[in-house]
């Protein structure tokens, strides 16, 4: 079988990573294309996958993707007539799913962001099949849509997948006699990121002050920040972050996929942003991983940090062994979907659960 997976994210290089490498152990024939889109297209490349570029991320805003959506789309038909793929799949898709459907070609896509409300209108009606977690919390096509028991960050950071090294961990930056802190900072220029605003200055300097107190405090930025944050910057490979946040004590940051990401690597996580996540909500309300907090402000922010602070950590490690046990190897569901559409969809709307 040939199959075109469109990578639009760094983020979608990890959770892809492990289904590619199920497929073509099994003989199928995978073709990657991406967008020039941060360290996407230099992450695919350290971790030796072939990719064709389609697109490059402009200067933000509506005008500016909607320009890049349409190159994106000709770029995308004119590798499909070339490749002619059985199946096509994608975080977010609209790309696969518009074109997929002009060309009558399968699109799955995968997707967990429920405020991206304008990029799912032009995408679900056009796809084939959307996929998204137990937890998900938005609208989705009726007769076209599967739920699993997962999360994104599982594709790549379950324990069957990856094994954390400390080595690994210090060589970027962590230091095992103190605690550690990540704090990571985005750009608010994603499509569903469209009116929204991040931490101001004032922000990130109290909470730094207060982290550097008791540890190690590292930074990772999207955007350019004061010179003040200069001495904090992550300066380690964007390929080895995970065994950083591994041995992490505690994680603070505007982004929902890396407070995830420590969740299911059991590390407890403050996601601090203005809009939600299904997939946070339900760390936090069902395993205790993850703080939400939507009223963006300083107090608040260090607030919760001391209140995470104070859980025992064998409490951590037996919430992070539930989520663990109630959750499914979502990198085979990724593949096995791919290979067994349309007959999961068919098996879902039977059943009511994929996994």
């Amino acid at each position: 079988m040939k199959i075109l997976i469109d990578i639009n994210h760094p983020a979608h290089v990890h959770f892809f990573r492990n289904p590619i490498k199920i497929l073509t152990d099994q003989g199928h024939q995978v073709m990657v294309t991406s967008r020039d889109k941060e360290m996407a297209i230099e992450l695919l490349e350290e971790l030796g996958i072939q990719n064709k570029k389609l697109s490059s991320l402009g200067g933000g805003g509506l005008i500016s993707l909607g320009k890049e959506l349409v190159l994106r789309n000709f770029a995308l038909l004119k590798v499909m007539r070339e490749f002619r793929p059985d199946r096509m799949a994608a975080i977010g898709g609209t790309s696969i799913a518009q074109v997929g459907f002009f060309s009558r070609t399968p699109s799955l896509v995968f997707y967990d962001t429920e405020n991206a409300k304008l990029q799912n209108s032009i995408t679900y009606p056009f796809c084939s099949c959307v996929l998204v977690p137990r937890c998900y919390e938005a609208w989705l096509p009726k007769t076209r849509h599967v739920r699993y028991a997962g999360y994104h960050e599982l594709s790549y950071l379950h324990p069957k997948y990856f094994k954390p090294s400390s080595q690994i961990a210090q060589a970027n930056g962590i230091k095992p006699e103190q605690n550690n802190y990540f704090v990571r900072i985005v750009s608010w220029q994603a499509n569903h990121d469209v009116g929204e605003k991040g931490w101001t200055p004032e922000i990130l300097s109290g909470l730094i002050r207060q982290l550097q107190k008791s540890g190690n405090v590292l930074i990772s930025s999207e955007r350019s920040l004061p010179q003040e944050f200069t001495p904090y910057l992550y300066k380690g490979k964007v390929s080895e972050v995970h065994h950083v946040l591994a041995f992490c004590r505690l994680f603070i940051g505007e982004s929902a996929t890396m407070a995830s990401e420590c969740a299911v690597l059991g590390v407890p996580a403050i996601y601090a942003a203005e809009t939600g996540r299904g997939y946070t909500n339900e760390q936090e309300q069902r395993y205790g991983l993850v703080k939400n907090i939507f009223s963006v402000k300083g107090p608040l922010i260090e607030q919760s940090v001391d209140e995470l602070l104070s859980i025992d950590k064998k409490i951590l490690e037996s919430r992070h062994s539930r989520l663990l046990d109630e959750t499914i190897d979502v990198a085979k569901f990724i593949a096995d979907s791919i290979i067994q559409f349309p007959q999961i969809l068919q098996q879902y709307q039977q059943s009511g659960k994929a996994a």
